[in-house]
């Protein structure tokens, strides 16, 4: 009876955990030590994501342009405008918690929903999209069950055969983000959207030949997170040469 038990017992472990690596198989998997290409479409496939960072929000809707602006400009962790991390690679951030009243949907006073800071210790990872889009709820429920009322950093350098003018960033992204290359601001996608290609394209601007990086914030309250991240050329067609991602 003792070695049924045990028994059942391995085998419910063995599909709890394997399931769960099969299934994060499925959207991405860990980044290999060669550069990767564009896929065919221009799309940027590889990122380094830091584990979400805790701030709630209970719509998508407060996600105005002077709100990114001040979310964004926070510090919450070291080195979060300037790092090129590594997988692996820890910060401490600071994660806001938020305790509601029981009684939260009658609830007409803001001042009683309980706020508090503290340190988490988060990973960096750098993984590979099996889609166009990276779909960073699939990666917060894999790595830290945290879904929503989070921000995601994410990082990634690419290479440039040669100097590229005029071109445009493009991104799409659910809910709203903010983009820097080389530590300029870039482009900003506001409100309480779906991730929808091209949905934003930023003014035309330059990259250089070597080494670009690219940086961006991903906000989400409730619902599915996730993003996309191509250039265009100056008369907005997709770039699937001349880059590749380190």
């Amino acid at each position: 009876m003792k070695k049924s038990i045990a028994l059942v017992f391995a085998v419910s472990l063995l599909s709890l955990f394997g399931g769960k690596a099969m299934a994060q198989e499925k959207y991405f998997t860990a980044s290999t030590p060669a550069p990767m290409s564009l896929d065919n479409e221009g799309f940027i496939r590889r990122w380094t994501v830091l584990e979400p960072i805790s701030k709630p929000n209970h719509s998508n809707t407060p996600f105005v342009d002077s709100y990114l602006h001040e979310v964004f400009a926070k510090e919450y962790f070291k080195g979060q405008m300037t790092c090129l991390p590594k997988d692996g690679d820890k910060v401490k951030a600071i994660a806001e918690i938020v305790e509601m009243p029981a009684d939260f949907r009658r609830m007409q006073d803001p001042s009683q929903i309980k706020r508090t800071f503290k340190n988490e210790t988060l990973k960096w990872h750098k993984i590979d999209s099996k889609t166009y889009n990276l779909k960073l709820m699939r990666f917060g429920e894999y790595q830290t069950k945290r879904l929503y009322g989070v921000i995601y950093w994410v990082v990634t350098v690419i290479n440039c055969d040669q100097d590229m003018e005029n071109v445009r960033l493009s991104v799409g992204s659910n809910s709203a983000s903010k983009w820097w290359i080389n530590g300029n601001e870039t482009l900003i996608l506001s409100g309480d959207r779906r991730m929808v290609a091209d949905d934003c394209m930023s003014e035309r601007i330059n990259l250089k030949k070597g080494e670009n990086i690219i940086r961006g914030a991903i906000i989400n309250g409730p619902g599915m997170t996730d993003f996309c991240v191509r250039f265009a050329d100056e008369n907005g067609k997709a770039i699937t040469s001349g880059i590749n991602i380190k």
